[in-house]
């Protein structure tokens, strides 16, 4: 039974049979608590008085009851499923959520507090997005089918409407009025109006506009639908009632305009951007554009309502209010008011001297090994991976592939620069001590192809972007060595994209030229390289068939190959910890021996639960201890 502990024989045993299995004893697993605990707030609704917050990233999704009066969480619903959920839409006084893994449709009785499956959307197994109409019925977008279903709420009943553009894999937005749905679509962006009594689609959005890559926000209000698009920064208003009359609004180095409420009655339109985290207001009369205020820097607004002549918005784990009279901002902390946080999905961990640090949404958890504590250091966005360079861990971020930089304790968070040439998503890092520049390995923005490997100069604060370093394909993993950098790809680009080419390849940088002086396909059938290090001047790297495999960069050649466990994607980690090479797919800790190149395991049954396809994997400096995933828990593993 769980939790009963295992008779000193069974320990024995279990000891015994890790040394027959390893050739060594058994290493020591500490377990350090949860990796990376967050309030993190994507969807959100107004029932009556109080606000209806929905959590992402955590298990079980929860619904939060606050109460701008009291400033408090006044009561607290968990889903029965789903991961999180960023849609929400509400029919009189019940709250619908839409939901991810799976993609399932609950009602919330904000009455009883009460939460009851009700639809599903399978196949696919995201809800982007949800509205209501006026006559009860709900409309929500999907992922990865690109389809809108409508359910009733009246009947139970569900009808689907198909995929909203062709060969699109993304509804990201959704409105409706009484007649019609807005279905804003990416990763090619499209603005599709169906009807809702025919099910016939027609693209409104104005052909100029057909080289963004997403209608990302919707809002419509009295025959006004205002839609954020992306990678702009724009804000489209148009006339449903004649499609053909349109303002274009522009947010000067913005990228995202993630939320929008129109003021009808005063004729003004506010909205949320990224990455600057501005909340902007726009009179229609005069056509002028005004910047209200920045909560802090890289505010995300996941939602803005209007509310007693106050702005309301929601961010990542806060609600704000502001006061167009007075010009005075105030909010709260939603952890503060009664939101707890809870384990996430940690998307990367490094380690320092007396630190583990481990990144999840809107911050980085930093656990201090000598107290046994951790705290949380708010970062606008997602860091993807963290190095650590002498006295600072740089990190790579989604979105917009931006650099920070801090100190291992979480202080002193610096925004430093973007990587650029369209790239979104960072997915390697590696610091080369020859040329002394963090290189950084990026996936480009949804919809597009074509990664690029960034040199960035720490001295200078500068960054070197080269794209298609592999053409068409992503930068997954990054060694060096002897000035150059080996890069191994993915064959897949943005988000939204079909891939063009059929193998992941190896490619040589020479850091000093900056020119790619050779590519190859090093493992036949391979899909990605999820990793790359060097031992004694030959490149180990895991390959997505489920192989180590040993390359030689002079020769130019593979040598060898071990099979090894890889995740459902494909994907394995590498770390070098005591001159001693350890890779890791989630569940199981292996060390390679390099001389024979045999895997034995270290540790197994992790089953290790992060964001993404990648497994999470770091050494301490000093090579006695590894870190890693159980479950949602960050473990220390002692070699």
């Amino acid at each position: 039974m769980e939790g009963t502990p295992m008779p000193f024989n069974a320990v024995v045993a279990a000891v015994m049979a890790a040394v027959l299995t390893t050739g060594a004893p058994a290493p020591v697993v500490e377990d350090l608590g949860p990796a990376s605990s967050v309030t993190s707030i994507n969807g959100s609704e107004f029932v009556g008085d109080k606000l209806y917050v929905a959590t992402g990233g955590i298990k079980p999704t929860r619904i939060g009851a606050y109460d701008p009066a009291q400033r408090k969480v006044t009561s607290i619903t968990e889903l029965p499923s789903g991961d999180g959920a960023w849609a929400t839409a509400v029919v009189g006084t019940d709250l619908y959520v839409g939901t991810y893994t799976p993609g399932d449709i609950h009602k919330v009785d904000t009455t009883t507090g009460t939460a009851t499956k009700v639809a599903d959307v399978k196949p696919d197994n995201f809800v982007w997005s949800m509205a209501a109409s006026g006559d009860g019925k709900l409309y929500a977008g999907t992922y990865p089918g690109g389809r809108v279903v409508e359910y009733d709420t009246a009947t139970g009943q569900t009808r689907d409407f198909g995929q909203a553009a062709t060969g699109e894999q993304y509804v990201r937005s959704i409105a409706v009025d009484d007649t019609t749905i807005y279905a804003g679509v990416g990763a090619h962006a499209h603005l599709i109006a169906i009807d809702r009594a025919t099910g016939a689609k027609r693209e409104i959005l104005p052909p100029e506009l057909a080289d963004r890559t997403f209608v990302a926000t919707l809002t419509l209000k009295q025959g006004l639908l205002a839609a954020g698009l992306s990678a702009t920064g724009d804000m489209l208003l148009m006339d449903t009632a004649d499609p053909s009359k349109y303002t274009l609004v522009d947010a000067p180095g913005d990228s995202y305009v993630t939320a929008i409420e129109i003021d009808a009655a005063n004729n003004d339109v506010y909205f949320g951007t990224r990455p600057s985290g501005t909340l902007y207001r726009y009179d229609r009369d005069t056509a002028e554009l005004e910047k209200l205020v920045v909560p802090y820097d890289g505010a995300y607004f996941n939602r803005i309502f209007l509310r007693g002549g106050k702005v309301v918005a929601v961010l990542t784990s806060q609600v704000v209010e502001y006061d167009p009279a007075t010009k005075e901002l105030t909010g709260v902390d939603l952890t503060q008011a009664g939101m707890p946080p809870a384990p996430e999905l940690a998307m990367a961990i490094t380690a320092t001297e007396d630190r583990v640090l481990v990144s999840g949404k809107a911050g980085v958890q930093v656990h201090d090994l000598a107290t046994g504590t951790s705290t949380r250091t708010f970062l606008p966005g997602e860091a993807k991976v963290m190095t650590p360079i002498r006295d600072q861990v740089y990190l790579s971020v989604y979105t917009l592939a931006y650099l920070f930089s801090m100190r291992p304790d979480g202080s002193d968070l610096q925004r430093l620069t973007r990587v650029g040439a369209d790239q979104n998503r960072p997915l390697a890092a590696h610091y080369d001590k020859r040329s002394r520049r963090l290189l950084v390995g990026t996936q480009p923005e949804y919809g597009l192809h074509g990664g690029a490997l960034a040199l960035y100069d720490p001295s200078k604060n500068a960054v070197e972007a080269f794209r298609d370093v592999v053409e068409n394909q992503s930068i997954s993993a990054i060694t060096s060595l002897l000035g150059t950098a080996y890069v191994g790809s993915e064959i897949y680009g943005g988000l939204g994209t079909t891939p063009i080419e059929p193998e992941a390849k190896l490619a040589a940088f020479d850091l000093h030229t900056k020119q790619v002086r050779w590519s190859l396909v090093p493992v036949p059938g391979a899909k990605r390289i999820s990793a790359l290090t060097e031992q004694r001047g030959k490149l180990y790297g895991i390959a997505s068939t489920g192989v180590i495999f040993e390359f030689d960069p002079w020769r130019k050649k593979v040598t060898r190959t071990v099979p090894v466990p890889v995740t459902g994607g494909g994907s394995g980690s590498l770390v070098e910890a005591g001159g001693k090479i350890y890779g890791t797919d989630g569940n199981q800790v292996y060390r390679l021996d390099t001389r024979t190149m045999t895997v034995s395991t270290v540790v197994s049954g992790l089953a290790a639960q992060a964001y993404g396809t990648q497994p999470l994997l770091a050494a301490s400096p000093d090579g006695t201890s590894l870190y890693a995933l159980k479950a949602r828990n960050l473990v220390r593993i002692k070699l």
